[in-house]
């Protein structure tokens, strides 16, 4: 009988640990992958003879607002932004308080882009849209596009296209004023449609809006248009090629860095510019460089012990002139010279030197190139004093290795320091460890034509011009994966040329090879690039 007893007590225990066990999983449930949804609007989505200053839109859950100052587009822009809620506490109800006078007989819409989502998951409630009109209708009509780099491949992100009524636009209205429609591509897109509009005709100008102020600042701003107007209603697809005005020269006061050098900001096309430094009546020596990834000059000149310098800028009709007061600063600015690239060389490269001052004084019985033999290798020295830059052409022969040394006094610099000896070592690899690339070129429009090879970063790896041929080599390419760039270098300079808009002048024709080509080594790749559009 205890025997029974001891084996009831058993499965009493094992059924009450199990159902403890049981509740102790709490499921959550699925997922909320749902975003909020709009239940009503006072004034209501699509009012006509709006006249309001406060609206507000409940949504079915709690929601909260991100990133509102970029996914928020108001069509037509407004002089003073309107307060948007909730920007903290999360709330069932979304309130736009308007500042702003609203034009007569004017659609407007507020576009929240993704900035609306759900307070717990984040679930985003994608291009919604509150329209109303200040007249008896609300326009319907719109237009769409693509917007394109004119010069990269990658596209950019939020840029603002902008619509301006074309029987007042001036050559000065995108600097000056806000246009009449506007939309933006946000962060994702590249793509665009402005919706809305009055039927008309209008200038379309698409901006990269650095203050998102809808005007053209050319010193950062990046622009595209299109030069005649366009006539809406239309089904046409616009195409915009988004590139960095080339604007006249304006330099900016300098701002001194160190006790001899001072920086010059600039915007424009620097080339030949000439430069003076007058000390009174009297001129001071000095020296021009270019600051690397920055439109700004280095300017350098000996310690002085003087109140004042007087700095003098002319290109063509352009002058400007600025008086600097030279302060005590510590001297930072000494010679050190550094090579470009170390270890291997392919066989497309040149073995460049960057010079940390400006070099005015190079001395060729004191550089010398041996090979692995210990034998001495012929170079040519090519300088470009702008950029503190020395390259040291020479022939390079298969699994070979290269000595190069400079004696002190092989390179002198503007304040007359000379370097110390100075040992580089590189070597080379085999032919086969490279990949041969032949580009056969079809649908050539005109010519000349620029053809380049670019890495995964854009940057030029190889490049040849035609003026006629439409098969182009480029041997010994290191493996990897590459793009192809061609260029309509209308001009002829052997270069692209970016656009100029108060001339209305587009920028140089550009079109890539939509697929990167994989060169891998010991292969030849036979690669036929279609400039048809």
């Amino acid at each position: 009988m205890l025997r029974i007893r001891q084996i009831a007590l058993f499965f009493i225990l094992i059924t009450t640990f199990a159902s403890c066990a049981k509740r102790g999983f709490i499921s959550g449930g699925d997922q909320d992958t749902l975003p909020p949804v709009m239940l009503r609007s006072n004034p209501e989505n699509h009012s006509i003879n709006f006249n309001e200053k406060v609206i507000k839109i409940q949504f079915d859950e709690y929601i909260k607002l991100k990133n509102i100052n970029q996914q928020l587009i108001v069509s037509p822009p407004m002089e003073t932004a309107p307060d948007i809620s909730p920007m903290g506490t999360p709330k069932k109800e979304l309130t736009i308080k308007i500042i702003d006078t609203l034009k007569p007989n004017t659609t407007y819409s507020f576009n929240f882009g993704e900035s609306i989502t759900d307070n717990n998951e984040g679930n985003a409630l994608k291009q919604f849209k509150y329209i109303f009109s200040t007249g008896s209708y609300i326009d319907s009509l719109k237009v769409h596009g693509n917007i394109r780099e004119a010069y990269k491949k990658k596209p950019s992100n939020f840029v603002n296209v902008m619509l301006y009524d074309a029987t007042n636009f001036k050559d000065s209205t995108v600097y000056k004023e806000k246009p009449l429609y506007v939309t933006n591509t946000l962060d994702s897109l590249t793509s665009f449609a402005i919706e809305n509009i009055k039927e008309g005709t209008y200038y379309i100008i698409a901006l990269k809006d650095k203050n998102n102020n809808f005007k053209f600042d050319p010193d950062q701003d990046q622009i595209a248009f299109l030069k005649d107007p366009i006539t809406i209603p239309t089904e046409q697809t616009f195409e915009l090629n988004l590139f960095k005005s080339q604007e006249k020269l304006k330099v900016n006061r300098p701002s001194q860095v160190s006790e001899n050098k001072w920086y010059l900001p600039y915007s424009g096309d620097v080339d030949q510019i000439d430069l003076k430094i007058k000390n009174q009546n009297n001129d001071v020596a000095h020296a021009i460089t270019k600051l690397a990834n920055k439109d700004s000059l280095q300017v350098w000149f000996p310690k002085m012990e003087v109140d004042s310098l007087l700095v003098q800028l002319k290109k063509g009709d352009y002058e400007q002139q600025f008086t600097v007061r030279p302060r005590k600063m510590k001297a930072v600015d000494t010679l050190s010279v550094s090579p470009a690239q170390g270890g291997i060389l392919d066989f497309r490269d040149v073995f460049r030197l960057k010079t940390s001052t400006p070099f005015t004084k190079i001395d060729s019985t004191k550089i010398f190139i041996t090979n692995k033999d210990t034998v001495a290798v012929p170079f040519k020295i090519v300088q470009q004093a702008f950029l503190q830059e020395i390259s040291l052409e020479f022939e390079k022969k298969e699994q070979d290795k290269y000595n190069i040394q400079l004696l002190p006094e092989a390179i002198t610099d503007f304040f007359g320091k000379s370097n110390d000896t100075l040992n580089y070592k590189v070597e080379t690899k085999q032919y086969t460890d490279y990949g041969n690339l032949v580009v056969n070129l079809t649908g050539a429009k005109r010519f000349p034509i620029i053809v380049e090879v670019l890495n995964s970063q854009e940057e030029v790896v190889a490049s040849l011009s035609t003026t006629a041929e439409t098969q182009l080599r480029f041997d010994v390419l290191p493996p990897k994966k590459y793009l192809l760039r061609a260029i309509y270098d209308d001009n002829a300079n052997g270069k692209w040329d970016t656009g100029y808009f108060f001339d209305r002048r587009q920028p140089e024709e550009v079109i890539y090879y939509p697929d990167e080509i994989d060169v891998r080594a010991n292969w030849d790749i036979d690669q036929v690039f279609s400039l048809s559009k």
